[in-house]
């Protein structure tokens, strides 16, 4: 399986990001908007993957491109015992500006578990 971006600590912990773009970002089913389901089920089955040993010490993130939509997704939970993390970013921005939202990413994800 080949992931996107795959980032890990000296001490072992890994954060899997799963990029995604779409016109729109979450799905419709009889107006009730939700993540898509093939994109949880592709970061926890990487997740899944590369915590054969079920630590925890994996985490997923699916990093939408942000659109025009007035919802951005943005959200944290729990699948199976490991983090999974959803969010975006805007490539609209300056490069060095985009940058800067990547770093805090891996800020956020690795300074959190310490």
């Amino acid at each position: 399986m080949l992931t996107d971006i795959t980032l890990k600590s000296k001490d072992g912990r890994v954060l899997i990001i799963d990029a995604k773009y779409y016109g729109q970002q979450m799905q419709s089913n009889f107006d009730v908007q939700s993540y898509r389901n093939a994109n949880l089920y592709q970061i926890f089955t990487y997740v899944k993957n590369w915590d054969k040993d079920q630590t925890g010490n994996v985490s997923g993130m699916l990093l939408y491109a942000k659109t025009g939509e007035e919802f951005q997704p943005v959200n944290q939970f729990s699948m199976g015992g490991n983090k999974i993390a959803v969010g975006t970013l805007d490539l609209n921005l300056p490069f060095a500006e985009i940058s800067a939202q990547l770093e805090q990413i891996v800020e956020d994800y690795f300074e959190e578990a310490v």
